[in-house]
């Protein structure tokens, strides 16, 4: 009986608990696994001693996180959005996205990206059928000393006037109000989709009822989402926001900077900045994407 209780691992109390956990992972196949882990570990359990955690409470966020995972599809990623109303995605691209100031801010990537967009040319109408007042976005992709980037790939994807974007729509069989499309040699670009409007985050799955139990607010300001890509340059995700929004200092995800919002123009029915004649009122916004250089390039 005694050599079987001296093969026990011995009894540990608190702290003796974490460090034999942080012991654990010292055979980690990397380093910096190693220290996430670690990290991790300590983190997580001074929070449990620091709000001294029931068993029921635990129970409960393990049950959140299945949920979590349970209601997440190809098509809507809801730990993208705990990781964006708990302020992580904008705290990890804050870290990850140090670039020279004059190149456009980047902000969070959202749960509605879809890969595979259609390819549409330049000035072509990318809504699709979304409903929405017209709206023209035009711009161009240079560099931060103002040189324009040819053939940036530039994919964009918004909300419609609903306030949902087209992954949302069981019934909808083509994309909507998304797409992608190039710059052309002077690093410009436009093309015509719906004015964006406000609309709240998802509130039906397990991040909804988080919000819903804290009191806190489920807008998000009018914006139209834009990843680039151009050799020579750093990835930029983005989006761009429409000025006088009244959601634009209580967004739910805090993906807000100043520096990404401007004005998108009413215009009543006659011809646009690119010559198309329209028999309804429309908007206009112009937006300069700046990309920052690749290390080195």
């Amino acid at each position: 009986m005694a050599d079987r209780k001296t093969a026990l691992q011995p009894e540990l109390d608190d702290e003796q608990l974490t460090q034999a956990v942080l012991a654990s992972f010292e055979g980690s196949t990397g380093e910096r696994l190693r220290t996430v882990m670690q990290s991790l570990v300590r983190h997580l359990h001074a929070f449990v001693r620091e709000v001294e955690l029931t068993e029921e409470e635990w129970a409960s966020g393990i049950d959140f996180l299945t949920r979590t995972g349970q209601i997440t599809t190809d098509q809507r990623q809801e730990f993208i959005l705990l990781s964006d109303v708990l302020g992580i995605s904008m705290l990890t691209i804050g870290i990850n996205h140090r670039r020279p100031a004059e190149a456009t801010e980047s902000t969070v990537f959202g749960p509605f990206f879809v890969e595979g967009s259609p390819r549409f040319e330049l000035g072509a109408d990318i809504a699709g059928g979304a409903p929405g007042e017209p709206c023209l976005v035009q711009g161009r992709v240079r560099s931060p000393a103002g040189k324009p980037v040819a053939s940036a790939r530039i994919e964009v994807w918004q909300a419609d006037d609903e306030g949902l974007y087209d992954v949302q729509y069981a019934d909808l069989d083509h994309a909507r109000a998304r797409g992608h499309l190039f710059s052309d040699g002077d690093g410009r670009f436009r093309f015509w989709t719906v004015k964006p409007t406000a609309y709240p985050i998802p509130t039906d799955g397990p991040v909804g009822e988080l919000l819903a139990a804290a009191g806190r607010g489920v807008m998000r300001p009018a914006h139209v989402h834009f990843m680039v890509e151009a050799a020579g340059f750093q990835k930029l995700i983005t989006h761009v926001f429409v000025a006088g929004d009244p959601h634009l200092d209580s967004d739910a995800v805090f993906g807000v900077k100043r520096s990404l919002v401007t004005g998108f123009q009413r215009h009543e029915p006659g011809t646009a900045p690119d010559g198309k004649v329209l028999d309804v009122p429309f908007y206009t916004a112009a937006y300069d994407l700046v990309l920052a250089p690749v290390h080195g390039g």
